[in-house]
């Protein structure tokens, strides 16, 4: 007798969830549209363990607290499985003939995760590492800092209407986190998902 799946909508097994790539960068000024703009979207890869606070990862920064980063918005976890469509959209701008890689951390991301799309995630689920626990809060919404992190003027849009945004973590439980990590997740309430709020956000943009 086959038995039924008790499972959550959207939750998979935590073997499937893995945490490939953690980053963290200083906020730092950078040329942009002929000015000067203080980003902390520049991020580098870390090994061993990074120390998790309730503001965020230790070593990382925000430009701007108001848009990133603070308490709901500690820390920016990003699906890899988007990193193949960024890719063939810079080609298609001509900017993979300059280069080519897009290494993990270039969406601006603290934590590339595989095997969690934003459709399997709803505000309130929790990402249970082995040292530290998550709380999934709000999509990410995109800013004309991101189309100078892909090179090209219409990244913005390509996010809003690939639905390819990502989200934001509260910190539930201190401690710390590292790249290859396993985790599992925890489903809460379950009233709204990711995909839905980015939704509802994105749709005054996109009239």
């Amino acid at each position: 007798m086959e038995l039924a799946d008790s499972r959550a909508p959207g939750v998979k097994p935590a073997a499937v969830h893995r945490l490939l790539s953690v980053q963290v960068g200083a906020a730092r000024r950078i040329p942009m549209g002929g000015r000067s703009v203080l980003t902390g979207m520049v991020k580098r890869a870390v090994s061993g363990p990074v120390p998790v606070l309730p503001m965020g990862l230790t070593g990382d920064e925000q430009a701007d607290l108001s848009i990133h980063g603070g308490l709901e918005k500690a820390v920016y976890a990003y699906p890899a499985e988007h990193y193949p469509f960024w890719q063939a959209a810079r080609r298609e701008q001509g900017l993979g003939l300059i280069d080519d890689s897009l290494p993990h951390g270039s969406l601006g991301e603290n934590l590339t995760l595989q095997g969690l799309l934003e459709s399997e995630v709803w505000a309130g689920d929790v990402l249970k590492f082995p040292a530290c626990e998550l709380q999934v809060r709000i999509p990410r919404e995109p800013c004309y800092k991101f189309n100078a992190a892909m090179g090209f003027a219409r990244a913005s849009r390509r996010m809003a209407h690939s639905g390819f945004c990502g989200f934001y973590l509260s910190v539930l439980t201190p401690g710390s986190i590292r790249a290859g990590e396993g985790f599992e997740l925890l489903p809460g309430r379950r009233s709204v998902s990711i995909t839905q709020l980015f939704a509802a956000k994105m749709a005054k943009h996109l009239r």
